[in-house]
Formats: C-alpha cells, structure tokens, sequence
C-alpha cells in the first residue's frame, strides 16, 4: 500500500519535516504508519457540537487500534438555530463553502493518508463532504448524533424540541400562549447536547450520510448522549482503516447510483428542504450533476415513509428504536427504487442491504405497501414565478393550502416581513413574498424560520402562503415554497411581483404563478432592475460574485 505521506517523512530531504512531526510526539515507530486526518467541528457554542470531543477521541481510539496514527484538526460552524433572524444567518450557507475549503487545505498541505469527518449540524455536514469528495482520500463519516426531545409539562403529550419555541413566540404574540408556558419550553426542549431533535437539516443530512454510503448505520439516528454513540465513532475510525487498505475512497462511494439512492431516501424521509440544495451541491462536485427535474421525478416515484417532527408528532428517536436510516432503505428496495451497484462503507449495496437493513416496523416507518403518500414528501414547483424551480416540504403542509390563490405581501427583507406578520398585518388568504433573500441577492440565502414560525403560532398556516428566493430551516412547515429560482438579485420573475398582485401557489399541480397578462409579464420584466447587493464587502461579497443559484445547489466551482 503506497501512502501519500510518504512525500513528507521518507528520504534524506524530509529529515525537517520528520523533526516537525517528532515534535508532535511521534515515535521512530508511529511514522512508518498510515497518517490519518480526524476533521472535528466541535467548538463549545453549538450545542450538537458540545460533544464532539468524545467523539474525536474514540475515532482517534479506533484508529490507532487498527493501525493508524491520528490527527485532530479543528474546522468553524455555524448554528443556524442561533444565527437565526438577523444578520448571522447571512453566513450560515457560506459557511458551507469555508468548511470545504478548510478540509482541502488542512488534509492537503499535511499530505494525510485518509480521513474520518466528524460534523453535526446544518452546513457542517455538506461542507465537509464537498470537502472529501474534493480531495478524494478514504473517508468515513461519523457524526455527533441528535439531541433527546423535550418532554411536555407533566410528561403527557407530544414530545417538544427548538420549533416548539419558535412556534411558541408566535403563540404569545396572538395570545395562544402565556409567557410562563413559553418560559418553560426555553428551559426544557433542548435537554441535552446534539443536533435539534427532529427531522431538521442536520439530522437529515446526517442520515442522508448512510444513504449515500459514507457513514456507518446509525449515524444518522443514534443520539448523542447514548454510549452507543461512542462506539460507532470507534467503528468509523477502524472502518476508515479498512477503506484505506482496499483505496475506496470518495468519489467511488458517491456515485451516480449513490446519489440516486440519497434522492430516494430524501424523498421517503420528508427531511428538510435543504437537503435538495445540498445533495445538488454534492452531486455536482461528485461529476453526476442533478437538476430539479430530476428531483421531480424522484417525487413522483418515491412513496412518503416517515413522518417525523417537523412533518408529524414523533421525534427522531422513535426511527433510531426501530433500526434507524437502514429500515427505510430496505422498504425502497422492495420497491426496487434503489441503485443495488451502489458501494457503502459496509460494502456493496446487496450485502448491505442483506446484513444491515430488516423490515419497517409499519408505524414509525410505514411499510412500502402503507406509505403515507404514493409519493414523495417533497415537491418541486414550477411556473412563470420559478422558471428555474422552487420546493415545498408537502408533507408538513395542511391539505387545505395544497392549492392556494391570494394578494401577494410583498417585502424586500425578512426583517421586513417579520415586522408586518408580529404587527397583525398579515392575514388570512395572504400570500406572503420575500426576496432578495437568495444565494446572491441575501447575500447567503437566509433561513426563514421567523416568519414562517410566527405564522404557523398565530394560527395562519392553514390560510397564508409563502414565497422566497431564500430558504427555510428543516423545522419550517406549512405552505412554504422557498429556492424560488432565479431569484431575484439575478433578474428573477419574483422581483416583478408588485403589492396585492394575485399568486396562485398549486403544490399538488406543482405550480407558482403570478396571475397577470403575459403581455404585463413581459413589460415587467424588461423594465425590471434588481436592487443593490445589500453587502459590499468581506467574504459575503466575495460569496455574492461566484455563487450559482438554489437550483444548482448555490455551488461554488
């Protein structure tokens, strides 16, 4: 086996470089082994990232135990929970592309053998993967896993987790809620340390992990806190051990075959939106680039299996007590809906599949032939608003906003939106418009958790829509289509959208249309000049001038 770290500690010309690394405490011993990078994100403001120090150490164990010597390297995160609703959240998305650029220096310049990443939440998760499939050594994935839910005031009722104080602000502002009852939920719904408790962007993306073969089982819905956990993270640090001996690396585990597999679970899962921006953002790094088409299609093949906390009352720790991800992907394969040349860590798709993967438990998991819907849990709009596309989380919205006509409410910020909804200004048959919110006109493409939240505790999520070029937070339910492409700094159609203009929103037609002449449309649209980019300097403008758009994933080449 031929190791990379050979260019730094063999031969008479790296004596210096085999002194730096004696100086890290390595022995005569240790320097003829694999050097492997342990690409940690843990830093003490996240809190599904508080425990990412135990998780390093026993991938570090696992290593060492199979041969290996490791290093720990340290790269940012951004909380999107604590980033929310102000101008932090600009540098959520673009945070993304700084942790991709951090593992490519890091593991490059050291001239690393293989890899284990250790993410947790939102953008850490595909950044690091945008990072691996750039370097391409042998990598394994093994995140710090989700957090308990809260329990509910006398342990009876549904479970609680963030959304629950999100919606509860709402719920005060309208009266549904007292400030003691929101109190307490701020004192009980994140309990422990790990990724938010639902079915949100992290916890998706983690679980989309196994999907794509990168991870072991598990990774995705084993919480924090269980010793289990540490176990899994010694796995992955033998694991990577093993890949490294046969060369698997990346780009020959999320192939095409992979990539359609992680479609399919996505679909079956009814996860966050942003995962379409991701998983796009990914394929096209991999070189199997995927379109909004292809997500369409994927919808209307793929039956709805879960529902999980945003989507429905269980929290995901229900999914990990049935079998985790692995069951899931065993009720698609009855189907025949995934890729069986596909790789994973565990090997070839059929011996996974064969030794990983029993049966639903048909209520958690809802069997392949009782699946909550015959198709999938999120769906891809069209229409002369979103020529480009846009997506919707179906499956979190009340059957009676699946088709919607209203005055558009027209707002040029999030913050503008939020000050019209928490001052009664919004109201029932509204549709509410946000732009200038997307990868370049936000710049960063804001989560609009806020508005959306507010909406829903005020009790209008069954009668107001919303639209934007941004994006939303995996807790966001109801009618709300976001990636609305193009958007509207790069000339987007939403940015004609004028004050009590009718919208129609047909989620179960997969429509978003602007109901004026085509010959107004037309006038607009060549008069129409986007506003000034909101940001002029430091790494959002330098973000704003190379981002593609949400429909390519708002991927940096």
């Amino acid at each position: 086996m031929e190791l990379r770290s050979a260019q730094i500690r063999e031969g008479v010309m790296r004596a210096p470089h085999r002194s730096l690394l004696k100086a890290d405490g390595l022995t005569d011993e240790e320097m003829k082994k694999p050097l492997v990078a342990v690409f940690n994100s843990r830093n003490d403001i996240i809190p599904g990232h508080l425990n990412l120090d135990k998780i390093a150490e026993a991938v570090k164990a696992g290593i060492y135990m199979a041969g290996g010597i490791p290093f720990e390297i340290s790269t940012i995160g951004v909380c999107d929970g604590i980033a929310m609703n102000h101008e932090g959240m600009h540098y959520s998305l673009v945070s993304r592309e700084t942790i991709a650029d951090s593992f490519e220096c890091a593991v490059q310049g050291h001239a690393f053998d293989a890899a284990v990443c250790i993410p947790s939440c939102d953008k850490i998760v595909p950044g690091m993967i945008l990072g691996a499939l750039r370097v391409n050594i042998p990598t394994v994935f093994v995140s710090g896993g989700p957090m308990l839910p809260g329990k509910p005031k006398g342990g009876c009722g549904p479970t609680t987790d963030l959304n629950s104080l999100f919606d509860g602000a709402g719920k005060v502002q309208v009266g549904a809620m007292t400030d003691e009852e929101l109190s307490y939920l701020e004192n009980t719904a994140c309990p422990t340390c790990g990724s938010c408790s639902g079915l949100f962007t992290a916890n998706s993306m983690n679980c989309l992990c196994e999907a794509l073969g990168i991870a072991l089982p598990g990774n995705g819905t084993i919480p924090a806190v269980y010793s289990e956990r540490i176990r899994l993270a010694k796995h992955a640090g033998m694991k990577v051990m093993e890949l490294l001996e046969k060369n698997i690396r990346p780009l020959d585990i999320v192939s095409k075959a992979a990539i359609h597999n992680a479609m399919e679970c996505d679909m079956a899962f009814g996860g966050s939106t942003n995962t379409v921006l991701h998983l796009t953002a990914i394929a096209q790094q991999a070189g199997h680039p995927i379109t909004m088409d292809d997500w369409d299609a994927a919808s209307a093949r793929t039956p709805h299996l879960l529902k999980l906390a945003p989507s429905g009352p269980r929290p995901l720790i229900d999914l990990h007590e049935v079998g985790g991800v692995p069951v899931v992907m065993h009720e698609l394969a009855e189907l025949g809906l995934l890729d069986l040349d596909a790789i994973t860590v565990m090997g070839p798709m059929p011996e996974y599949l064969k030794k990983c993967c029993p049966p639903a438990d048909g209520e958690v998991c809802r069997t392949h032939d009782n699946p909550f819907s015959k198709v999938g849990a999120l769906r891809v709009l069209h229409g002369n608003l979103a020529p480009d596309g846009g997506i919707v989380k179906k499956s979190a919205v009340d059957p009676s906003m699946l088709t919607h006509t209203g005055p558009a409410r027209v707002f040029n910020s999030e913050e503008e939106a939020c000050e019209a909804i928490n001052g009664g200004k919004i109201v029932a048959g509204d549709v509410v418009v946000i732009r200038y919110e997307g990868p370049k006109g936000g710049p960063g493409m804001r989560e609009m958790l806020t508005p959306t939240s507010s909406i829903c505790g005020m009790g209008l999520s069954s009668s107001v829509a919303l639209i934007t070029d941004g994006r939303f937070s995996g807790a966001t339910k109801g009618p709300a289509i976001g990636h609305v492409s193009p958007e509207a700094a790069a000339g987007g159609p939403i940015g004609i959208i004028r004050e009590g203009d009718s919208i129609t929103v047909d989620i179960e037609g997969g429509v978003l249309n602007l109901n004026i002449s085509d010959e107004e449309f037309a006038q607009r649209m060549e008069s129409f000049v986007p506003l000034e980019q909101k940001h002029n300097h430091g790494v959002l403008a330098k973000y704003a001038k190379l981002v593609s758009s949400a429909d390519k994933g708002a991927f940096l080449a």
